[in-house]
Order: structure tokens, then sequence, then C-alpha cells
């Protein structure tokens, strides 16, 4: 099972959403067998005496709390020696408005509305067993950049159906994301003069839709590759030339769907200072494929 399907997974557990078996369906969507499953119901895995509370071995402690008492309730649990003799990774909290979680191995804490919940399901990945995979990268700030520019990845390909089967149409794809990478770390490291110039234009200049995402993109190319404003919208006219030959050829953008625009708007919200460029760069020449993989 990919991290896109445990995405889907999760966004399907919204459509029909059971406090009584969100526990369960969560487990699900992470590839937990349906006989699991059934003996966690029927308190066969359930290591925990108290009510209301689940503990399975290895994998996840449980319990419905009251709001106000998340935060305090998540830290007891992670020092609570009747739970953490069984080794589980993961201690989750909620109040089915909110969720509170914490890795127990990691010590790394999540804490969101439930609604977002498929926006971090990465968080949970270890249920479905992704520490098979180990980055060389263990910089945060990088996987989740590297994971997120995976996601836009696979959605312009698949948006763009047909289009990236020649060599010739993956290498301007792969130019494409070169380009994208570079506005992220103008915007952010004063080569742009402006911080946030890129995303902040992209989000005050184009359709939450989409449909212009491209247009927009195509001609902020040719603006960096131009020494001169002239003929060009304000908008576009406070860019720099960039030199060196990046922006030179011209490329067909892909098209963008809502979802794209979305998540190109998030990748331009992260911090990119905090991202290293050769350790990203090795995660991302895993997606410079004709068939990008699903990093973790």
């Amino acid at each position: 099972m990919n991290s896109q399907e445990i995405e889907q997974n999760i966004k399907r557990i919204f459509e029909n959403f059971s406090e009584d078996n969100f526990l369960f369906d969560l487990l699900l969507a992470y590839g937990i067998s349906k006989t699991s499953i059934t003996r966690l119901k029927t308190g066969d895995y359930n290591l925990s005496k108290t009510e209301g509370e689940i503990l399975y071995k290895k994998k996840v402690f449980f319990k419905v709390e009251n709001a106000d008492k998340l935060l305090i309730s998540i830290e007891s649990v992670a020092k609570d020696e009747r739970i953490v003799k069984h080794a589980p990774r993961f201690a989750i909290l909620t109040d089915f408005q909110n969720v509170v979680a914490k890795d127990l191995k990691l010590g790394k804490n999540l804490d969101i509305s439930i609604q977002d919940l498929p926006n971090h399901y990465a968080f949970f990945l270890p249920l479905a067993g992704s520490e098979v995979y180990h980055s060389t990268n263990d910089n945060e700030a990088d996987r989740n950049a590297a994971h997120r520019m995976a996601q836009l990845y696979n959605e312009l390909v698949t948006k763009n159906d047909g289009v990236y089967t020649s060599k010739e149409n993956i290498h301007n794809l792969n130019i494409f994301f070169s380009r994208l990478l570079f506005c992220f770390f103008a915007e952010d490291t004063e080569i742009f003069d402006i911080e946030s110039i890129f995303t902040d234009t992209l989000v005050q200049h184009t359709n939450e839709n989409g449909s212009d995402t491209h247009q927009f993109l195509d001609r902020l190319f040719d603006k960096l590759n131009t020494e001169n404003a002239v003929g060009f919208p304000a908008h576009l006219a406070q860019f720099p030339y960039v030199n060196g030959g990046l922006f030179r050829d011209k490329i067909d953008v892909p098209v963008f769907t809502a979802k794209a625009r979305k998540i190109l708007i998030e990748l331009g919200e992260l911090n990119w200072r905090q991202i290293n460029p050769e350790s990203f760069n090795r995660t991302w020449e895993r997606l410079l494929q004709p068939s990008p993989p699903s990093l973790p």
C-alpha cells in the first residue's frame, strides 16, 4: 500500500464518519488486517483494562478525551508505565473535533483538527511499515518538502495524462520543477528582493480552480529570462532577471488542477531557509522518472 492509497483511505473515513469506529477505520486505512481489527474490537488485542481505552501492542494507544485535557493527557500517556511497557508507536487522543497524537518512538507531536487528518497522514505512516524506507536525509523540513513536491508531481502527471510519455516531455517537466525549486528558494533566501514574492503573487493573480496557473507561470518564466520589464504587468515586472540559463528555453508548462495549485501554494508556505538543497535533491532525484514513485 503506497502513501497515495493511504491518503485516499483516510479521506473515505470522513465520507461516513463514525466515532465508534474511528480508530478501527484509521488502522484499516494504514493496512492493518481486518482480522486484527476484529480481534481488537472484541478485546483480544486490547491490552488496556480501563474502560474507554484501547491499547494495541506495538501499534497504538487510543482514548477519547475532553478538549481541554487533550494536550495535558497526551504527555501523561507518554510517561504512563502501564502503557509504554507495551511499546505502542503512537498515542492518539481525540474529542472528535481535534486530534492530538504523539510518536512515542521519535517524540514528535501532532495537534490538528480531525478534519485535517488526511493532510497529515504521513505522521502515522509507520503503522503501514514505512520505516522500511530510510532517507539519507534526516531533516524533517527536507522530507516534508520532498513529500509535497512528490504530490505535486503525481497530480500534474495525472492531470496532463499522456503528455509525459516521451523523453523530451519528461525532460521539460524536470526543467519545470527545477524552476519551481529555484523560485521557492529565491523568495526565502533574498535572491528575490521581496520575501514571499513568488507565492504571494501566485495567490493573488491566479484562480482557485487552477485553470490559469500554467499561464501565470509561463509568463513569469518569461520575465525571469528578460532583463527589462517592458511589456510585463506590474505584478511580474517586480521580478528580477535571472542569469544562468535556467529560464532561457521555452517549455510547455503543465496544466494545473485546483489541488495542484493548492499544493504549489503549500510548498511556497514552507520555510525554504530550513531546507538543505543537497539532501532535498537526493530525495527529489527519485521523482525524476517517467513514473515517479510515491515517497513516504
